[in-house]
């Protein structure tokens, strides 16, 4: 088995720097080609002795286990990634895993505020209370940028670009990709440096946008209670997060008639297929 966890090793190394990857999802692959080598340990086979059926019949064994839709399409893309891999470095003659298929997974539709709703919210924030400014523009961010709160709360100000009208964004695997940004939420920026550079910064965060009033860099779970209170005082009633916003920026936009391949692009989506899922919510409309 040692060959086997050699393997594994090479292929998160090759996942991380490659493909760059995200160290989650290579240590996710890596727990998964795991239990792969533990079904076959458990007939006495090597790994990459396995045939097509017994994949499928471990595929099937990780279903009946009470894995969601979601956890075992990882597992079968672990899986046909890494005997691609094997294939590729000639470590296996024949790729049993070519047709395994992907269990389809019944997506729940996000949830998705009006523009009106996303307008109360906004209105909720009180500008004469301390971080008002900075709350307020961290949802015209959310929600006229498509950000994720992490994407959020590590924006730095050297990643701004006013004068071309765009600002870097460093999304999941430390992919970046550039996103407009609207003349409304330059001045809400500007607005809210106005009073971050009167406050407290801590060293080593003087280059982050958002900061907490201690002088550090706002945590996700800051702006999640922020969202909160807010929606109760809006008289908000749906379940939102602020990933709410970036779903509602996602849907607005294309219920404006944008391109889906460039609402794909400023969301920073690796595959049109995720992107897709906002067309479900415009049809359901």
């Amino acid at each position: 088995m040692k060959v086997w966890e050699n393997a594994i090793k090479d292929f998160s190394y090759y996942l991380r720097i490659e493909r760059g990857l995200s160290e989650n999802t290579a240590v996710s692959y890596s727990s998964d080609l795991e239990k792969l080598a533990a079904f076959a340990a458990a007939d006495g086979r090597k790994p990459w002795e396995l045939t097509f059926e017994e994949l499928e019949v471990f595929v099937q064994g990780c279903s009946e286990k009470g894995l969601n839709a979601k956890s075992q399409a990882r597992i079968v893309s672990a899986v046909r990634g890494f005997y691609k891999y094997l294939s590729l470095e000639g470590l296996v003659k024949d790729n049993p895993s070519v047709l395994l298929e992907v269990p389809k997974s019944n997506r729940i539709l996000p949830q998705v505020l009006t523009v009106d709703e996303v307008d109360s919210l906004i209105s909720a924030v009180r500008l004469d209370e301390p971080q008002g400014e900075r709350n307020r523009t961290m949802l015209e961010l959310m929600y006229g940028c498509g950000l994720r709160v992490s994407e959020l709360c590590n924006l730095k100000i050297s990643d701004l670009y006013f004068e071309e009208g765009f600002i870097k964004v460093e999304g999941k695997g430390g992919k970046q990709r550039l996103v407009p940004i609207s003349p409304r939420a330059i001045k809400e920026i500007k607005y809210w440096f106005a009073d971050r550079n009167l406050g407290k910064i801590k060293k080593g965060y003087e280059d982050y946008v958002f900061l907490a009033r201690w002088g550090n860099r706002i945590s996700r779970i800051m702006v999640f209670h922020m969202i909160k209170e807010l929606a109760e005082k809006a008289g908000i009633t749906k379940n939102i997060s602020p990933h709410t916003f970036r779903h509602s920026f996602a849907t607005h936009l294309l219920e404006g008639g944008a391109n889906l391949r460039a609402i794909q692009c400023m969301l920073g989506h690796e595959s049109i297929a995720t992107t897709e899922i906002y067309t479900h919510i415009d049809r359901n409309r």
